[in-house]
């Protein structure tokens, strides 16, 4: 009955994961010309909806130049795009790796007082599929729903986590241990 709302993102309240409770039912009556029971009902949800500020660990799913897709396997729409990756990050190839592409953190210890005095970085790359990420919530958008979509263009996605990895502590988890 209530299946219909399971994994499904309702706008501006996030993504249904499952049914807590019923509460009332209400109703039972029939449309002229329909022939099914219709009923009301009100029911508590458990609801995915993160909140800004937030630190939650996902999956690496994808990269590309524009940054990083994560997922949480229930969930895939999770963006890091580049300018919230932790400073200064570029995106270069890896000629190691088949000459596949990678996001490279390139963090510097500071010697002196000023910038102009630091060492050269230690690499941190971003470049497993599969590798867990750490992230801040910036942003939770429900986009409208496009009238027309271009055949070549991502599926809509009804509810959009963008992240960051602009602090302390975030990243890959393996950057950290």
């Amino acid at each position: 009955m209530l299946l219909i709302l399971i994994m499904k993102v309702i706008a501006n309240l996030g993504l249904c994961v499952s049914v807590y409770d019923i509460r009332r039912i209400d109703g039972g009556f029939i449309f002229p010309g329909d022939g099914a029971p219709t009923y009301t009902v009100e029911c508590r949800l458990l609801v995915f909806r993160p909140f800004v500020g937030e630190i939650i660990d996902a999956k690496l799913k994808e990269f590309d130049k524009d940054g990083l897709r994560l997922s949480m396997g229930f969930f895939d729409d999770i963006y890091i795009p580049f300018h919230l990756l932790p400073h200064p990050s570029r995106f270069e190839p890896d000629l190691e790796n088949g000459n596949r592409f990678r996001w490279i953190w390139e963090y510097r210890e500071a010697n002196g007082e000023n910038e102009a005095d630091q060492a050269s970085g230690t690499v941190y790359p971003i470049d497993e599929i599969g590798e867990t990420i750490r992230f801040r919530v910036q942003s939770v958008n429900y986009p409208s729903i496009p009238l027309e979509q271009p055949k070549d263009s991502k599926p809509f996605a009804p509810m959009v986590i963008t992240g960051s990895l602009d602090n302390d502590g975030l990243g890959p988890i393996s950057w950290w241990e």
